[in-house]
């Protein structure tokens, strides 16, 4: 397959990415380039069981023209290349199926915690996103049993931002049209200790 016959070659088209040669050597772990070293954090079932269910309750609130994509690299800077949880761009974008994307066409970006992400997920990513003027940046943390939404992005991070406990509906404005999360039936780590 090559140019000349219309296809598209996923590792070149996109932004350089640094982080395909590490695509296989850790199964299990999610890689990202985090302030210029390799991170990998290891995935657990609230992981994958809080973002499924998010795909789908987004999935299906979308106008035409938009998709979401799931650990793509998305390069930053030479120091940073986040995979985010899913990410919210142009679906002709998506449909390019390419292994990394520029982060301005990200309208949303939404990170699950994990016990070793924390200080990358809210403070790391806060600024990052921010600085590219990501609109919308959502937080959901099993370990807290919360999402914090954040937006209005600034250079020191995002301006506004709501912590919201798991139990009720997330309720996000966004330049597409409104997104509602119901949180109800997210998991929550067994060492969270309710109220």
């Amino acid at each position: 397959m090559n140019r000349e016959a219309g296809m598209s070659d996923p590792d070149t088209d996109g932004p350089p990415s640094r982080l395909g040669r590490f695509a296989d050597m850790f199964p299990g772990h999610r890689s990202e380039l985090v302030e210029g070293a390799i991170v990998l954090t290891p995935l657990q079932p609230h992981h994958g069981g809080t973002i499924w269910p998010l795909w789908t309750a987004l999935d299906a609130q979308l106008p035409g023209g938009w998709s979401f994509m799931s650990d793509v690299a998305v390069p930053f800077d030479g120091d940073n290349e986040f995979c985010p949880d899913l990410a919210l761009a142009p679906a002709v974008e998506v449909a390019r199926n390419l292994s990394a994307y520029s982060p301005d066409l990200i309208e949303l970006a939404v990170e699950v915690v994990s016990p070793g992400s924390v200080r990358n997920d809210y403070e790391v990513k806060d600024r990052a996103y921010a600085r590219r003027g990501i609109p919308h940046y959502l937080i959901f943390d099993p370990y807290r049993a919360h999402c914090v939404t954040l937006w209005n992005p600034g250079q020191d991070g995002y301006r506004g931002r709501d912590t919201i406990p798991y139990g009720g509906d997330v309720t996000v404005e966004t330049g597409i049209g409104k997104l509602v999360i119901d949180t109800s039936g997210l998991p929550v780590d067994p060492s969270v200790v309710r109220p």
